[in-house]
């Protein structure tokens, strides 16, 4: 028999992980649209869409294919998860450690990266359009084939990340950390790196840089 604790979903309220759907049941972890909040969660295309899962422990879990538009999630420990295709336009990850997350494929359009943790994370053919990343850690990340048209990326830690085929067409690369950065046959026209770090271990081959301000020419 299922049973509600509003003493409890109160307490859940104020630390930011209550939202519309949270069923708790007695000596159980709080669940989600059917999805257990905890690590190593098994939420394969779970719907979860607006959820309010801030400093939300979901490291090692499944969220493949989850619907995680609009979602707050700044703070929440996402280490090793598995987002491959999600769903995270518009979604606030601020703070979020990512860190050797799988977001192959994900729509991070829109989302609010600003300080996020993902080093080492796959970020391959991401949506990444108009997201914030300023601040973010992406050092080692994998973004071949990423989109990062209108992107934020002020401060970005870019150390080592593979950029290759990127589409960073108009992007304002500001005090952006570039020094071993593979950039092979990324699309930089018209983007501002005049401002970012970057050294003889920056690969730059076959990239276009028309109209780029600071690329080497």
């Amino acid at each position: 028999m299922q049973r509600h604790f509003s003493l409890t979903a109160w307490r859940l309220a104020a630390a930011g992980l209550l939202a519309s759907g949270f069923l708790l049941t007695a000596g159980a972890q709080p669940t989600l649209n059917g999805c257990r909040i905890a690590p190593g969660t098994i939420c394969a295309e779970a719907r979860l869409s607006g959820a309010h899962l801030r400093d939300a422990d979901l490291a090692r879990s499944n969220l493949a294919m989850a619907r995680l538009d609009r979602a707050d999630l700044r703070g929440a420990n996402l280490r090793n998860a598995n987002l491959r295709r999600a769903k995270l336009d518009g979604a606030r990850l601020e703070g979020s450690m990512l860190s050797n997350a799988d977001l192959h494929g994900a729509d991070l359009s829109r989302a609010s990266l600003r300080g996020a943790h993902l080093a080492n994370a796959d970020l391959q053919d991401a949506d990444l359009r108009d997201a914030d990343m300023r601040d973010a850690i992406l050092r080692g990340a994998r973004l071949q084939g990423a989109n990062l048209e209108g992107a934020r990326l002020g401060g970005t830690d870019l150390r080592r990340a593979n950029l290759a085929a990127a589409e960073l067409r108009g992007v304002q690369l500001q005090t952006v950390d570039l020094r071993g950065a593979n950039l092979e046959n990324a699309d930089l026209r018209d983007a501002d790196v005049s401002s970012a770090r970057f050294d003889a271990t920056t690969v730059w081959r076959n990239a276009r840089m028309h109209g780029c301000s600071g690329c080497p020419q």
